[in-house]
């Protein structure tokens, strides 16, 4: 068991995104993508029952229809968003200038790195800017971290990321291909971010913003869950100055959240609607800094 819980995270993230290259290298079918989906969420899942954090994060909260709907829309979005790139980077003024000799892995691993430095700006300033901190906050509201919840976020907030985020891609003339590998990578990272495994990456964890590291990033604290808002890499964070490397085996049940809110609602649309709504003014506890430092 030990040895899974040191293998799992990088066998995970490098099986299926390896498997996403060989496949578009291959020029196999898109199709072929959407079941390495299903079978990344099917494998997440299972290693959750077969070495699990947090025994009570595998009980169903009643959520499972909530996060399943979260995922078809964000995800789809994402989909969405690879199948407009040539329409949308042919609108831009100038020819591509992503490199055109790299080996398809190096585009893919350059491609991660673009795009995780805008989300990650986008997600800091998602914690001090209220009006995107209401939309932020349903992400926030979930009450278990596991693999699959990594991909509940509120249909705005996830527009606002992933512009941000391929901003570069779009002003660079990025390849369909690439994209489509990298926009994969996202959806492996988030469920490793939010697994209920219990991980063990050891000093990758100064690297690599998994679950051990990111469950600080969940904390129902005004500052203690103020960090570690990288997607990928930590490297944002250390530069921002909200890096968290410290263990994370004492965030269990009952320790993530909405700090302060007890009534955030659970069901599908009434997140969608929530931020709206006028009492979305009154923002909790760990929300953006300028409204706590007001």
């Amino acid at each position: 068991m030990a040895v899974f819980r040191y293998l799992y995270g990088p066998l995970y993230f490098f099986g299926f995104v390896g498997g996403a290259t060989a496949l578009v290298s291959s020029d196999s079918s898109p199709a072929w993508l959407f079941v390495l989906i299903i079978a990344s969420i099917g494998t997440s899942l299972a290693a959750e029952r077969i070495a699990p954090f947090e025994n009570q994060w595998n009980s169903s909260h009643g959520d499972g229809r909530r996060d399943i709907l979260h995922a078809l829309v964000n995800e789809g979005s994402l989909v969405a968003m690879v199948l407009l790139l040539p329409l949308i980077t042919s609108l831009v003024p100038w020819e591509s200038a992503w490199p055109k000799t790299l080996p398809l892995w190096a585009d893919v691993a350059m491609a991660i790195v673009l795009l995780d430095v805008g989300i990650t700006l986008a997600h800091f300033a998602s914690h001090r800017v209220s009006f995107l901190w209401r939309f932020h906050a349903v992400h926030h509201s979930v009450r278990r971290m596991y693999g699959f919840n990594g991909l509940l976020k509120h249909p705005v907030h996830q527009f606002i990321e992933v512009t941000a985020g391929a901003l570069p891609w779009l002003l660079l003339g990025i390849p369909l291909d690439v994209a489509a590998v990298a926009s994969f990578a996202v959806l492996i990272q988030l469920q490793l971010q939010h697994s209920n495994v219990d991980m063990r990456v050891g000093p990758l964890a100064y690297i690599w913003a998994v679950a051990p590291v990111h469950r600080h990033h969940h904390l129902a604290s005004e500052t203690d869950g103020d960090v570690n808002f990288g997607l990928f890499l930590t490297l944002w964070d250390v530069l921002l100055g909200t890096a968290r490397f410290g263990s994370s085996q004492h965030i269990r049940a009952g320790a993530i959240g909405l700090a302060g809110i007890e009534d955030y609602p659970d069901a599908y649309l009434a997140q969608l609607a929530e931020p709206f709504r006028k009492q979305a003014q009154s923002l909790p506890e760990l929300g953006p800094q300028s409204e706590r430092q007001a």
